[in-house]
């Protein structure tokens, strides 16, 4: 049953993939809507098409939902809303991207297949990820989720993300769309988000001033500004 007459939001995670990095978001949106947390394995290799197959099986089929995609994700919230799902009413993408956000590093796929995965230091992804809005129970969680995936996984992730581009998909898209842009973002560059606004000038960008970690480290202005977004689609 719906706690509110606001659609659910469907909540697609970063680059870890476990889902647990929303814990703060999630405490911030309180009681506001239903919300459905995805998960992707942490053991399998899987390309963003398997990916999408595995969120696809998560939305709900009998009452109307918002995606949101973070960061890595985004791409598979925008595959899925360019089918046009009966039920979906709206598009939240957080810090991300539809095709590689820094085309400079396709030349250095290389470095993937020798970069250490295995036990990543907080203090490594810390200044990359948190920035100044850094603290230790941040950290903890980061790692902590991070650490739960195999490097094999992290690996495919990060050949996934060279290669992706849903474009066309994203110019397929009909349902309202909104784009939380952090200012302080050091992992997606701004021209990411121009891009997509380029190729869907509908999109309303919404800037924060925050990390990449957009919902970890600033959740309640995050909760606030996709409430609204969600009210504007809630249906009577």
């Amino acid at each position: 049953m719906n706690r509110s007459n606001l659609p659910t939001l469907v909540l697609l995670p970063g680059m870890d993939g476990t889902g647990e990095l929303f814990q703060p978001f999630v405490a911030a949106m309180g009681q506001a809507c239903d919300i459905v947390v995805v998960t992707y394995p942490c053991d399998i290799p899987l390309n963003y098409g398997e990916l999408q197959a595995i969120a696809r099986q998560s939305l709900p089929t009998d009452r109307p939902f918002v995606l949101l995609g973070e960061s890595f994700s985004g791409p598979i919230a925008i595959a899925l809303t360019a089918l046009n799902l009966p039920r979906q009413v709206g598009l939240v993408l957080c810090c991300t991207f539809a095709s590689n956000p820094r085309p400079l590093f396709n030349r250095l796929g290389f470095l993937v297949e020798i970069l250490p995965m295995g036990l990543v230091p907080t203090r490594w992804l810390s200044p990359l990820l948190l920035g100044r809005f850094s603290t230790a129970a941040l950290r903890t969680a980061l790692s902590r989720a991070i650490n739960k995936v195999s490097p094999s996984v992290m690996r495919k992730r990060l050949r996934s993300v060279l290669k992706v581009d849903v474009s066309t998909q994203l110019s397929q898209i009909k349902v309202p769309a909104v784009y939380l842009r952090a200012t302080q973002d050091r992992v997606v560059p701004k021209t990411a988000s121009l891009r997509i606004c380029e190729l869907k000038p509908q999109v309303q960008v919404i800037e924060v001033e925050a990390p990449h970690c957009l919902l970890q480290a600033t959740p309640d202005k995050a909760a606030r500004v996709i409430v609204e977004f969600l009210q504007t689609r809630q249906t009577h």
